[in-house]
């Protein structure tokens, strides 16, 4: 099962639900009536794994999908329309690799210049805090100890995006690297989208600087919170912040014994979470 959370949840299955809704086009081109019904199934469920990939495009993109995706099953098996349905399969495939193209990037992770500042300053909530009573050593000291850098945690559990922001107005935050892993109680809570956004602007907006490199985790989204995500990336590329691709995050989270309660790092998670941020941190400090 957690093959297919991480899958889903890191966002491959945009990219899956392209695949299959582009092999379906094919297949509706070919004469057998057979082939053309399965192809109708075989987009369908395309365009399902796409809706809960919780891939954060704009609403405009994915009103342009639907109605071309609508266009096209209204006439997909019907031959007296082939014509028709050869340029609606064309017009699909387009808008679908446009898709491809504006999330791509995203799943890239971006390099950071190398610095003269070995301090790494880190906002998280219990998932770099750690939780409870849970006696696992947590990734940020794991980190200090293994790359001789400084760490200033200000994690703690149910930090939110309003809470981070007042800790930054409290504290002197030195120049370095600043990790931002922040959003998921705000996600999960109460918060609204908008103040959820409002803060993060107020927050990236405090930490922006010349001597600093931000760095956040993406959030990885529930179906239909997609909102949420739009929001991280609009303020990110405002704040010129690096944004840790959200397979990152499930890639520990969905590993054998690395959760407490599928959330939560046990020792196995926060070693694997220091392995996998030392490599997004690695060309600042070597």
């Amino acid at each position: 099962m957690n093959w297919l959370i991480y899958h889903i949840a890191s966002g491959s299955a945009f990219f899956t639900g392209i695949a299959l809704t582009i092999s379906a086009l094919a297949l509706a081109l070919l004469p057998q009536r057979l082939a053309n019904r399965f192809s109708t199934l075989l987009y369908l469920i395309g365009v399902i794994l796409i809706a809960i990939s919780g891939t954060p495009l704009p609403y405009w993109y994915y009103g342009l999908a639907a109605l071309v995706s609508l266009a096209w099953l209204a006439v997909a098996d019907r031959e007296k329309r082939k014509r028709l349905t050869v340029r609606l399969s064309v017009a699909c495939a387009i808008v679908w690799l446009v898709g491809v193209g504006m999330e791509l990037p995203f799943h890239f992770q971006a390099k950071l210049e190398p610095t003269s500042h070995r301090t790494v300053t880190i906002f998280g909530d219990s998932v770099t805090a750690g939780y409870g009573e849970n006696e696992a050593e947590t990734w940020p000291n794991l980190l200090a100890k293994a790359h001789a850098i400084e760490i200033r945690d200000h994690s703690h559990m149910g930090a939110t995006a309003a809470s981070a922001l007042r800790l930054v107005r409290k504290n002197e935050i030195a120049p370095g690297v600043i990790i931002i892993e922040i959003g998921g109680n705000d996600l999960l809570g109460s918060t609204q989208t908008a103040d959820f956004a409002r803060d993060l602007d107020a927050l990236l907006g405090e930490l922006a600087s010349p001597e600093r490199q931000l760095v956040m985790f993406e959030l990885p989204l529930p179906p239909f919170k997609n909102e949420w995500g739009q929001a991280q990336r609009r303020l990110a590329k405002r704040h010129g912040v690096h944004l840790i691709p959200k397979r990152v995050f499930m890639r520990v989270l969905t590993a054998d014994s690395a959760t407490l309660d599928s959330i939560h790092l046990s020792q196995r998670g926060q070693d694997l979470m220091q392995e996998n941020v030392w490599n997004v941190l690695k060309p600042a400090f070597d």
